[in-house]
């Protein structure tokens, strides 16, 4: 089972990869590069909590209804994991205040996305590996741990930031402050640190697959939201990169 595992997750790296190479081609079309030509429109508020809460959903599904003994070390992976969706699903979606829309398609492939990365993950932490409670005394659970701590604050005080931006008119702004300081999209910088880390702690191929497709998805994007910033404003900070601080 475990061979046939590694294989599939190999699979769904491919998979990862031929994202990679689409979405720098075409960015996906919501918020600032939002098309109506994608096919029917939703409100950005379903879309965003139904595609993003069935990840802690399917992972818990699978991690619970595994056959291995479940530790205290798994569990606190499990605890990362649906904490940041329970912020991404319901608490930032619900704070948006703008009447933006998104094509169902995005969220459908988004759900679809999150079904197939909870089942990987939940899978292996579920059916596959065991952690001891020892574990948790290993270099890289402990500087995985710290990582997505700082990852997850650096991602929520950066969209806090944003939402404070944001008027129900859907007009956008130049964010500064905290590392908006450096770069254009730290709230990007601070989801894909929070999944380095998460592939550190479990130092697995299943963390590591969402590490790879969380920067599939995030780095394409915000190169192109680089772009699109010191396109729309000709006072845009020549200095910043666009996700990774001093480097991109």
């Amino acid at each position: 089972m475990i061979q046939n595992f590694e294989l599939l997750v190999l699979a769904w790296l491919g998979i990862g990869l031929i994202a990679f190479i689409t979405l720098l081609k075409i960015p996906a079309p919501y918020g600032k590069f939002a098309q109506e030509n994608w096919g029917p429109m939703i409100p950005s508020k379903i879309g965003w909590i139904v595609m993003e809460i069935i990840s802690p959903l399917t992972l818990l599904y699978f991690y619970c209804n595994g056959d291995i003994e479940k530790s205290i070390t798994s569990t606190i992976f499990i605890t990362f994991w649906v904490a940041h969706y329970f912020n991404r699903s319901l608490i930032y979606p619900l704070r948006q205040n703008n009447p933006a829309k998104m094509p169902l398609l995005i969220a459908i492939l988004a759900f679809l996305f999150n079904i197939g990365n909870g089942f990987v993950n939940g899978t292996f932490l579920g059916s596959i590996q065991s952690y001891s409670v020892d574990y948790m005394l290993n270099w890289n659970f402990i500087v995985g741990a710290c990582l997505f701590i700082i990852g997850a604050i650096i991602n929520i005080k950066s969209d806090n930031i944003l939402l404070s931006l944001r008027s129900t008119s859907g007009e956008y702004k130049i964010p500064n402050g905290f590392i908006y300081k450096y770069v254009s999209f730290p709230n990007y910088f601070g989801e894909i640190l929070e999944w380095v880390a998460f592939a550190l702690m479990t130092w697995s191929l299943a963390g590591f697959s969402f590490m790879i497709w969380t920067m599939a998805n995030l780095v394409p994007r915000a190169i192109a939201g680089h772009k699109w910033y010191k396109r729309t404003f000709d006072n845009y900070p020549s200095n910043r990169k666009a996700i990774f601080p001093f480097i991109l």
